[in-house]
């Protein structure tokens, strides 16, 4: 579940690590022209921790090799002849001829805190077809995985603060719980003090406006998942000239502040259970997590509430606590394609067995098998509290919890108390919410899934409608999942592969199932 309100393209890092369970600062660039700089692409290495470790990419089909660099960037974007950091990059060549080439296509797989460098290989072959007209190009944006990482507790730490009770009952526990708010954020202080006041949405565009000149591209050409999206549309925002062809998937609301982004998740991740407790009863075969819709939701209710006073064993020594649980239902609702998993994890929590719902917990949280876990949380909360600036308090958020049971009974509250997640952040936020104005820039493909549980369906029209006039271009799939273009539609693959490689834009309201 997402720790703060926009974790929500955890899903595709979260899926690499859920296969195998189931670059600091750098010199003064002083009058250096980083636009100049000539990229040095390597064979790539094994992924760091804060990559989420693992084993480096295997050669693409056709045999050829994943490439690494790393990009020089300013710390400070106010201060663009001072110290620098590197970006770490990746890419796979256009793999038809380079009469056909169109440029580099640069992806954000989201979070924010994912990994592109180690996302986007474990996902290459659902681009092939833009391979053949694109290089595929992702990164690490600042404050994640080999590009600055924002460090915050240890591992061991780590496990006890995905422990805690998420959900306070009373005021000792809602003290507990705004202590260890304020731990974590003390470590990040501590451990990442000077990269985090640099880890903004609007930086780590300037950053990808950078990539689009080191790469040779006259235009950037982008492919933005989730919180992707967000930073996308922040790049039209401020580069509308640059703006190639660009395609946003599971779609940020910009117009909400992140207490509404947290509600909106409530209603999203209820909606996607509604739909996998009907999908489970209405099959031939008996639904083994319950007989009915409501009673599929009334079981894990009153799971949920057992684990609160009394954990089950998960994967040793640690035990399935209600809010490891709560995480693990969530992780298996971000595709449909992990609902099987959750009726495992299900059946197992109901018989004493907490190891299933245990990993999916793990795999939302950026934990692999051997215990380390990635940057993914640091660097989340790092950019959420960076660009976001509501800070809430204890009494604010009780006062809205009847709002946000109401929009679900079973995530509200999870997602009520996470808002405390910037409270005593050491960086003031930037805004209520992100400006994404773009007069001037080409049509954006906006894709919206009506069962996307967390960017839920209603932001696909706002971010369009935001975006301007002849902007945004909106597409919706009626489905389930985070995400569309890598589900099961034929139709919204093809309608996003006319207009990324031939450059055909579709009807405004198309709509795809």
């Amino acid at each position: 579940m997402p720790h703060h309100s926009r974790l929500s393209a955890a899903v595709l890092t979260a899926t690499v690590v859920l296969s195998s369970l189931l670059a600091g600062c750098g010199d003064d660039a002083g009058d250096e022209d980083l636009t100049r700089q000539r990229l040095d692409w390597k064979d790539c290495p094994s992924p760091s921790q804060d990559q989420g470790g693992g084993g480096s990419p295997s050669p693409l089909p056709d045999g050829d090799a994943w490439q690494c660099a790393t990009m020089k960037t300013p710390l400070d974007w106010d201060r663009p002849d001072g110290e620098t950091i590197d970006l770490a990059l990746i890419r796979a060549r256009a793999s038809g001829p380079d009469s056909a080439r169109i440029g580099s296509l640069v992806f954000n797989f989201g979070g924010p805190g994912g990994s592109g460098v180690t996302t986007l290989p474990a996902f290459g072959q659902d681009y092939a077809r833009l391979r053949t007209r694109y290089d595929l190009v992702s990164f690490d944006p600042r404050g994640v995985g080999r590009s600055a990482p924002v460090r915050c507790l240890s591992d061991r730490r780590l496990d006890a603060y995905f422990q805690r009770d998420a959900t306070p009952d009373d005021g000792a526990e809602r003290a507990e719980l705004l202590e260890s708010t304020r731990e974590f954020s003390a470590a990040c202080e501590k451990n990442s003090g000077e990269i985090l006041p640099h880890v903004r949405t609007t930086e780590a565009a300037r950053d990808m406006d950078l990539m689009r000149q080191v790469l040779g591209d006259g235009r950037l050409h982008y492919f933005g998942i989730s919180y992707g999206t967000e930073l996308g549309a922040v790049y039209a925002h401020l580069f509308p000239k640059n703006v190639g062809r660009a395609v946003f998937d599971a779609v940020v609301d910009p117009t909400q502040t992140s207490e509404q982004g947290s509600l909106g998740q409530a209603e999203g991740f209820q909606r996607a259970l509604d739909n996998y407790a009907e999908d489970c009863t209405s099959k031939a075969e008996d639904c083994p997590v319950g007989d009915t819709p409501q009673d599929v939701k009334d079981r894990i209710a009153r799971l949920l509430k057992d684990l609160d006073s009394r954990p089950i064993p998960g994967i040793f020594p640690r035990e399935l606590t209600q809010t490891a649980a709560t995480s693990g239902i969530a992780q298996s609702l971000y595709s449909k394609e992990f609902w099987e998993y959750l009726t495992e994890g299900l059946e197992g929590a109901y018989d004493g067995d907490g190891r299933v719902l245990m990993v999916l917990s793990d795999s939302l949280n950026g934990r692999s098998e051997n215990g380390e876990y990635s940057n993914l949380t640091a660097a989340n909360t790092a950019i959420n509290c960076a660009d976001d600036k509501p800070r809430y308090d204890t009494a604010y958020v009780q006062g809205k919890l009847p709002e946000f049971r109401r929009a679900s009974a079973l995530f509200g509250d999870f997602l009520a108390w996470g808002m405390l997640g910037c409270t005593d952040w050491p960086v003031a936020g930037a805004a209520d919410h992100p400006d994404v104005r773009a007069p001037g820039a080409p049509p954006i493909l906006v894709i919206g899934t009506t069962g996307d549980p967390a960017t839920p369906y209603e932001g696909a029209r706002r971010m369009a409608d935001a975006l301007g006039k002849g902007v945004g271009v909106e597409l919706t799939y009626e489905g389930e999942g985070h995400g569309a273009y890598a589900g099961e539609s034929s139709c919204v693959r093809d309608a996003v592969d006319r207009y990324l490689l031939d450059g055909t834009v579709p009807a405004g309201g198309t709509v795809c199932s």
